[in-house]
């Protein structure tokens, strides 16, 4: 007979407590934060930002797992709601902390503060498949239960805003997870350093949002810069001496002073990469040395030796760098754009050998970004992410499959992107409130399609290109093994199709393939499919005119956002949410849900 998963957690945290390291290890962390805009100069050009006691980035998080995190954010910036959501994390028995505005909470009001309150780490329940082969990180047998495997994870995650598109206007940080004390990662490293990857606009969210949603269409365009840790520079290079034309930056402000990475030669480190980009993405590469990708999406992936890495928004990596060139020079750190015509210069730090000064440009030129369209240099990364070896398996069946076609249409003169011809709109009522209290009268009657038409082109521009609003919630049974095939399709233009990286909220899935052109569920697609050792991710990657096809346990109760991460996409309607057994949430706090409906529900008596 299976555990409730609440039951299961806390089995797992008195099992936990048991162990001394675990006892030791797990605190309580406080955070006060205040969100406001300022002005900063993130690329050299002052611009309204949004930032975290007066810091942009937001100030770093660092814990073990098994840490409680305690964040109480005031929301300073007068005229606009605010929530933060914990990217990675799976937030179980606190799905109300997932910061999800009009899904799993309420946007805090101006003035208002909130606290955020949730556990770093991570409990997988298990089939009867999971049961047998059960394994932790550390490749040893759980001893539990033998109804679930439980881990504490760390990993590389960060944080961002999820209202509208707050992410893009400067609202982010990087999340650290550190192993328990007593336990070890499965690689060696002498030192480490965090690089946190986004893309800058010199027009405001408001304006960009605005036009994204008039009549008729504007484009918000290609970012004005790329950032590294919240620094770049705008119309100049760093490296104009090999830069035909370009003009040599003047670094005055210290607000986007050149990154400098300071390292000893002869050692290894690990560099944390994480993107958290409105639009872009992004490919890594350092001059002259060698990249040994390790972990993805805050799990260990079988280690292999790159040039370069693609990284998507939402991704997140660790990679081993050792200093082993000549020690009397310093190397360029290039980020350039991938998957876009680019528009945008790549962004430049400089990997500073000590004990050379920092302000030693390297006498070498940038590594070169792989032409924006080759995508079988990102698809030769991608396929190459296999799954550590003590990582759990997936079930070897799933109960249900749905099949999500993304398309870009038209409505009412507007342009949208749709997943099985709907658009999502969020509600004025989160979810998680209007599902635990059954406001059925907030949520629409049709059921969301599971499905695509087999005879569907994704070459060509959809037939009929006219679509619908609607609010995309699939419900999930308890305990269900779920796959999810998205689908990649041509645009409205011809000759055009994006990538797309999708991120799930709550959960980590099994990425099982991926594949070119239509789906169709055959023999032929079933043997792409890897069933042996697919990487756990919580972000996928979809290539243009392809499908990518996930697996995941809904074991976590709660209502989960699942969308593409780039924000113009996501607030064109690119999304869907899962609802997994709302009835065994626990308690939610009042003030994560009272609003809309939820609000007046409460107010009449009714109880969360």
């Amino acid at each position: 007979m299976r555990l409730p998963l609440l039951a299961a957690v806390c089995c797992a945290l008195l099992a936990c407590a048991a162990r001394r390291h675990c006892a030791e290890a797990a605190k309580a962390r406080h955070f006060k934060w205040e969100i406001s805009n300022m002005f900063w100069s993130p690329d050299c050009e002052e611009k309204v930002v949004i930032g975290i006691n007066g810091q942009f980035p937001g100030p770093t998080i660092r814990a073990r797992a098994g840490d409680t995190i305690h964040v109480e954010l005031k929301n300073a910036l007068h005229t606009e709601g605010v929530v933060i959501h914990w990217h990675g994390i799976r937030q179980i028995g606190t799905p109300w902390a997932d910061g999800t505005a009009a899904i799993s909470q309420c946007a805090i009001n101006p003035e208002e503060t909130f606290t955020y309150r949730f556990v770093v780490d991570k409990v997988l329940t298990t089939t009867e498949v999971l049961i047998t082969n059960c394994l932790n990180v550390r490749g040893k047998r759980s001893t539990e239960t033998e109804e679930f495997c439980s881990w504490l994870q760390p990993g590389t995650y960060f944080y961002h805003g999820h209202y509208g598109m707050q992410r893009a206007a400067g609202l982010y940080g990087s999340l650290i997870v550190d192993v328990t004390q007593g336990e070890e990662e499965p690689f060696k490293y002498d030192g480490e350093l965090n690089l946190l990857l986004s893309d800058w606009y010199h027009e405001s969210i408001h304006t960009q949002m605005v036009a994204l949603s008039s009549k008729p269409f504007r484009w918000i365009g290609e970012p004005q810069s790329l950032l590294i840790n919240g620094r770049g520079q705008f119309n100049c290079s760093m490296a104009a001496a090999h830069t035909p034309g370009a003009t040599q930056c003047a670094a005055v402000n210290r607000q986007c002073a050149p990154v400098v990475l300071p390292v000893q030669p002869n050692k290894t480190y690990r560099l944390r990469v994480a993107s958290t980009t409105s639009l872009a993405s992004l490919n890594l590469a350092i001059g002259n040395h060698k990249l040994t990708v390790v972990e993805a999406d805050g799990n260990y992936v079988d280690p292999f030796v790159v040039d370069d890495i693609d990284i998507y928004s939402g991704d997140s990596y660790s990679v081993l760098l050792t200093t082993d060139q000549d020690p009397s020079s310093n190397y360029w750190v290039s980020v350039g754009v991938r998957g876009r015509q680019p528009k945008t210069a790549p962004a430049l730090a400089v990997l500073n050998y000590r004990p050379n000064g920092a302000s030693k440009l390297p006498a070498l030129a940038p590594p070169a970004t792989p032409a924006w369209d080759d995508y079988e240099h990102s698809k030769a990364f991608t396929y190459r992410i296999r799954a550590h070896a003590g990582t759990p398996p997936p079930p070897a069946t799933a109960d249900r499959r749905i099949e999500l076609l993304n398309t870009q249409n038209r409505m009412d003169g507007h342009i949208k992107w749709s997943i099985n011809n709907v658009s999502m709109v969020l509600p004025a009522t989160p979810y998680l409130g209007s599902l635990k209290l059954g406001l059925k009268s907030t949520l629409t009657a049709a059921r969301p399609a599971e499905m695509f038409s087999r005879g569907y082109d994704v070459t060509l521009p959809p037939a009929n290109p006219n679509t619908t609003v609607g609010d995309n919630v699939y419900v999930l049974a308890h305990n269900t093994t779920v796959d999810v095939v998205l689908q990649n399709a041509n645009a409205l233009a011809h000759n055009t199709s994006e990538v797309h990286p999708w991120h799930l909220h709550g959960h980590d899935f099994w990425v099982l393939g991926y594949g070119d052109g239509a789906y169709r569920g055959d023999a032929a697609d079933e043997a792409r499919l890897n069933l042996r050792d697919p990487p756990l991710r919580n972000t996928a990657v979809i290539f243009p005119y392809g499908w990518t096809a996930l697996r995941f346990v809904a074991d976590n109760p709660g209502v989960w956002a699942f969308h593409c991460h780039i924000e113009p996409h996501l607030h064109m309607g690119m999304g869907v949410v899962f609802a997994e057994a709302v009835d065994l949430v626990g308690k939610v706090p009042k003030q994560a849900v009272s609003c809309g409906a939820t609000a007046s529900a409460l107010m009449n008596g009714d109880h969360l």
